[in-house]
């Protein structure tokens, strides 16, 4: 089933808002209404993203994980992984500001 993309962007900008104003209101992370937002926002960013690849074959840049998901249950592999991930974009920003600083 196709999704229309700008459908599911409009979904999840409402998601945000109502996410956010469930916050604002509760204060409490707990609150019955911050979880069912926070539900809400989630299936909105998972519809959008899928939209995207179905549609322009882009994905966004970031992921929803699990609440329940414990750094215990990566694998040492994945780990190194995470981190030779993390030094790349480490080193992808310094090279950015070498090169703006040799523009100047």
């Amino acid at each position: 089933m196709d999704i229309d993309p700008r459908a599911a962007l409009d979904r999840l900008i409402e998601a945000l808002t109502a996410h956010y104003e469930a916050v604002t209101s509760n204060q409490n992370p707990e609150a019955p209404a911050v979880i069912s937002a926070t539900a809400i926002l989630e299936d909105a960013f998972v519809t959008y993203d899928d939209a995207l690849i179905t549609n322009f074959d882009v994905d966004l840049p970031f992921d929803v994980y699990d609440a329940d998901f414990e750094d215990e249950e990566l694998e040492d592999e994945d780990l190194e992984e995470i981190e030779d991930d993390e030094e790349a974009d480490d080193e992808d920003l310094d090279d950015d500001e070498d090169s703006e600083d040799d523009e100047q």
